[in-house]
């Protein structure tokens, strides 16, 4: 038995620059900040207006909260779950780079009750989950995988960003890492829910969020600040980016609308209240 669906909406709450790999050995924090140049903390407004009385998950990038602790009051304030993205944006796959990114963290996050993580570019390793749980963590989206999967880490739970399996049948082996990659696509997944596939089709992945919630599944997607309030000269600073790596330009693409349309269409809740809802009905008992 599944909870009531609706979609599962989260935020991957990170600086403009982190689109781009150019920033991830820029060490110094105070460079870092000016670089955003305030970006993070001034959209977080028209987002949270945008959004309305839907709630969703906010993944924030740690450093974030270091520059504009008022970003994570104000997530909270209105109703939206606070979850951890990582501390400084880049991909983590060394587990001791994990701890030590996580324990950076750490304040705020024992002082906002975090309990959800989602990987940097949804990627993670097995090794993750143990650490993640001692540090205090419920769950992870941090891999892709079919609608309405749970999958059990120890004492902790893998809620993955969605993807619809074109070719049929069922599996119950989902270990990470399942990022978004040329073998998921061979494997015939379509990983609907990243923002990638929003940018290049919006109105299938609309669809496909559509057929899945009359089906009683409920959808997990993410979007990026950067895609629903355009950052200052975004296209200027990123013309190098997008030339040598081009798979970045869906990211770039204004998806305030087809939030607007979702949000119209369909109910939405938070990663954590649906995880609940599914780990109570699985305890209360059958009739």
């Amino acid at each position: 038995m599944l909870p009531s669906p609706r979609v599962l909406l989260s935020i991957d709450y990170e600086p403009w620059f982190a689109l781009t790999r150019r920033y991830d050995k820029l060490a110094d924090p105070q460079q870092r900040c000016e670089l955003d140049g305030g970006y993070t903390l001034n959209v977080l407004g028209p987002i949270l207006e945008m959004l309305g009385p839907s709630k969703a998950s906010f993944y924030l990038v740690g450093e974030v909260a270091e520059w504009y602790p008022e970003v994570p009051q104000r997530i909270v304030a209105a109703g939206h779950e606070l979850g951890l993205h990582c501390h400084i944006h880049r991909r983590l796959l060394n587990t001791s780079e994990l701890e030590q990114d996580i324990t950076s963290s750490e304040n705020w996050r024992r002082q906002y009750n975090v309990c959800g993580y989602r990987a940097p570019m949804v990627s993670i390793r097995e090794g993750a989950y143990p650490l993640l749980e001692r540090a205090g963590f419920r769950y992870s989206s941090s891999i892709y995988a079919p609608t309405g999967i749970l999958v059990q880490k120890g004492a902790m739970w893998e809620v993955p960003v969605s993807t619809l399996p074109v070719l049929g049948g069922t599996r119950s082996d989902f270990t990470s890492p399942r990022d978004f990659s040329s073998s998921l696509l061979l494997n015939g997944e379509i990983p609907y829910g990243s923002s990638f596939m929003t940018g290049v089709l919006s109105s299938a992945v609309f669809r496909i969020i559509e057929r899945e919630l009359k089906a009683g599944r409920s959808p997990v997607i993410f979007l990026h600040p950067y895609e629903l309030v355009r950052p200052p000269a975004f296209l200027r600073r990123m013309w190098v980016d997008l030339l040598t790596h081009p798979f970045l330009i869906p990211f770039t693409l204004d998806k305030s609308g087809f939030l607007k349309r979702l949000l119209q269409a369909f109910p939405t809740s938070s990663l954590i209240t649906y995880l609940d809802e599914a780990l109570a009905l699985q305890e209360a008992p059958h009739v």
